[in-house]
């Protein structure tokens, strides 16, 4: 599946933080690109991209507004595991 089919598909489901925690989701969706084993330059492909509501993704209880630490400490959670919930999503599970 070509990069472009498969951002579009992505483009299909929630957020997958409200989703696994039963919450309303919070605004449109955005892609979050997974930044694990990733040099500071260097983007990720769309392969490895997670889909989370505005809140989720850039909000004050999000990714970019707690930072890795706090997120995790809050959702118990990474970006893995925010990974593995989209592929999940992805395969209808």
């Amino acid at each position: 599946m070509s990069e472009a089919t498969w951002k579009a598909r992505l483009g299909q489901i929630g957020c997958v933080l409200c989703a696994k925690f039963g919450l309303a989701q919070r605004g449109r969706t955005y892609l979050h690109h997974v930044r694990e084993g990733q040099g500071k330059g260097q983007k990720s492909s769309d392969y490895m991209a997670v889909v989370l509501c505005h809140e989720h993704h850039q909000g004050a209880s999000g990714w970019h507004g707690l930072g890795k630490m706090a997120f995790y400490t809050r959702y118990r959670a990474d970006e893995l595991d925010l990974l593995a919930w989209t592929l999940r999503a992805m395969d209808g599970g």
